[in-house]
């Protein structure tokens, strides 16, 4: 794990997480960018060669008028169209879960970089199991704010499915933090379970098995 990178403002918790991962110098893809709050952290903490990759043409316009290198795209059609090993780290931050084939995704983005770094939110935390047992309906918890209609989360998963299909596409997992809404690690001890069960949302550094 990489040194801590500093709270600076409102960053989101996901991405100060990510960004001890990522290495200075390096070359990052952003997959679903957003408004480029990521690539502007680890261009100021890290110092990296950022890209940027964002389904939205408005906030690809606000990417670009900050001067960030970022250029409209669809994480389920265009990733192919990248070379092999093109990056350092191919990052999806919160975005795995909605897309349409997050297998050929996941797939792709060990391919484009040295190093994935996926960021998703844990539908085996507590609260949604609760939700689910009590309730007999699909949560809807701070984590996972949108009724099940109004959401585009295709494919939720824990972290022990993600697990699983990390397993399943011949990669390994270099580092994984499992947190809760203000990043706080949960638990502190690398215990899947654990994580499963106390972690809102997750972030994975993977490689591929050699």
């Amino acid at each position: 794990m990489q040194k801590a990178v500093p709270f600076t403002g409102e960053q989101r918790a996901d991405h100060l997480l990510s960004a001890e991962m990522v290495a200075p110098g390096s070359r990052v893809l952003d997959v679903g960018c957003g408004d480029g709050a990521l690539l502007k952290l680890l261009a100021e903490t890290k110092g990296v060669d950022g890209r940027g990759v964002e389904l939205s043409r408005e906030k690809v316009n606000m990417c670009v008028k900050s001067g960030l290198s970022v250029i409209q795209g669809d994480a389920d059609r265009d990733l192919a169209d990248y070379p092999d090993q093109a990056f350092d780290y191919a990052v999806l931050s919160l975005t795995i879960q909605a897309t349409r084939d997050p297998k050929t995704v996941l797939e792709n983005l060990l391919r484009i970089g040295r190093f994935a770094i996926v960021s998703f939110p844990n539908f085996g935390h507590w609260r949604v199991r609760a939700a689910l047992l009590l309730t007999g309906r699909m949560p809807v918890t701070p984590n996972l704010p949108e009724p099940w209609y109004a959401t585009a989360d295709a494919h939720l998963c824990t972290i022990k499915d993600f697990v699983d299909l990390v397993s399943l596409v011949d990669a390994e997992v270099e580092a994984a933090v499992a947190f809760n809404s203000k990043g706080q690690r949960r638990p502190s001890k690398n215990s899947l379970s654990l994580q499963n069960l106390l972690g809102e949302k997750a972030v994975f550094k993977l490689k591929r098995r050699t």
